[in-house]
């Protein structure tokens, strides 16, 4: 436990002190005598009070935990002198709640005495939260002297983002040369059949097709399809984060790349991070479920941090953004740096996907004429950006409150689906 504390008399002795030296200033003896026996009921008081001897502790049932779900606390208090009333409050930061009953309760000790005082606690948001700040407050038995002492044992409670429910991803135009779930165009060894040919010196026995061998009376072995899997790359946009009320954008972009890599990594492709905006994060690609919690704790790091310096895409390290990987851009399309860093990422040939966390529905359109048409005008500049996103082959798939993730994402399969037949 900390040893950070204070004592101080409390508003009675005050007012005893007070009266006493008000007599003493106003020569008047008759207040002196009616303030006389509160002050000896002062100075006895403080003379006995002797500082209670605290022991306390604090335990987090779980260190991770979703949006909404309770995490318990327990604080262990004990006292060999023992205390006639303690006050126990749990300091809570922005963002998390006692689920029920109140932050504080006052309890008796006897000495030698045990206490075990449970908090269920309720985040409302995602984040890393310290919930190990516990404010101790006693007095003595005349209630004259008031002891503080607070608990400051860092506590770091994570709070992961619920994820949107994805149901189909889609995969990148070029895959990479590891096994994976996703079917190549290209011809290998795998599992789903793609054609026949002549057999050649050097092609496997157990590949000859004998039936179609019988039929054309010569040697023919199937081809087949491999399994290959895909590099993603999810680029979260954290210039700007528009909020009105309990939502925001940048709550959204979390949120829908949390679920993202949990998507891909069932796949077992290959899932990495980059948080561009005022800081530069990021996290190279992997698999597993190592690289689950690693792109979640690295998802409850962002945040938005101004910055007036240009940002540019080559600042991030080449390893992080792989030959052939697909880049999923997760943005409002608000600010023009990072629309300049998607058009970069299209000039150097990336695959790349946009998501569009809409921020329309979080913009006062105001009440005056004025107000009013600059919304309109705002909005018609947002359309030409995501127009010339569109003209350089670019997919942008807008998730609004019309609609959820995945039916979002639909728009971007049609997309890459159309485009890819026109490249034929």
């Amino acid at each position: 436990m900390s040893r950070r504390g204070s004592a101080r008399v409390t508003g009675f002795a005050l007012v005893a002190a007070i009266g006493v030296i008000s007599a003493l200033v106003a020569r008047r003896p008759e207040l002196a005598i009616v303030a006389a026996p509160f002050a000896l009921l002062l100075g006895l008081g403080t003379g006995l009070a002797r500082e209670p001897r605290l022991e306390a502790s604090l335990d987090v049932r779980s260190s991770r935990v979703l949006e909404g779900e309770d995490v318990e606390v327990e604080v262990t208090v004990s006292s060999e002198t023992g205390m006639e009333r303690l006050e126990v409050v749990i300091d809570l930061p922005d963002g998390v709640g006692v689920a029920e009953g109140p932050a504080g309760v006052a309890v008796r000790l006897a000495p030698g005495d045990e206490r075990a005082l449970c908090y269920s606690l309720r985040p409302a948001r995602w984040g890393v939260y310290d919930v190990g700040s516990v404010a101790f407050r006693a007095r003595d038995r005349l209630g004259l002297v008031l002891w503080e002492r607070r608990l400051a044992e860092p506590r770091l409670l994570r709070v992961y983002p619920v994820p949107e429910p994805v149901g189909r991803a889609f995969p990148a135009v070029e895959l990479q040369a590891f096994a994976g779930n996703e079917v190549a165009r290209v011809a290998g060894d795998g599992i789903e059949y793609a054609d026949i040919r002549d057999f050649v010196p050097g092609d496997r026995v157990r590949a000859i097709n004998w039936r179609a061998s019988a039929r054309r009376q010569r040697l023919v072995v199937n081809e087949r399809h491999p399994e290959r899997n895909e590099d993603v790359v999810l680029l979260v946009d954290s210039f700007l984060d528009l909020a009105l009320g309990n939502r925001s954008t940048l709550d959204d972009a979390v949120r829908a790349a949390s679920a993202l890599a949990t998507r891909y990594l069932d796949r077992r492709d290959r899932v990495g991070l980059v948080g561009f905006g005022g800081t530069l994060r990021w996290l190279r690609p992997g698999m597993g479920t190592t690289q689950r919690f690693r792109l979640v704790e690295t998802l409850l790091e962002t945040r938005v941090e101004t910055t007036y310096a240009s940002r540019d895409v080559n600042l991030v390290p080449a390893r992080v953004l792989p030959p052939k990987a697909l880049v999923v851009a997760l943005t409002p399309l608000v600010d023009s740096r990072f629309a300049t860093a998607l058009e970069d990422l299209r000039a150097r040939r990336f695959d790349l996907v946009v998501v569009e966390v809409d921020p329309a529905p979080l913009v006062p359109r105001g009440t005056r004429r004025l107000d009013a048409l600059a919304f309109r005008l705002w909005l018609l500049e947002r359309e030409a950006m995501r127009s010339r996103l569109e003209r350089l082959g670019v997919a942008v798939a807008r998730w609004g409150d019309d609609g959820s993730l995945d039916q979002a994402l639909e728009g971007v399969r049609t997309f890459r689906r159309y485009a890819r037949r026109a490249r034929v």
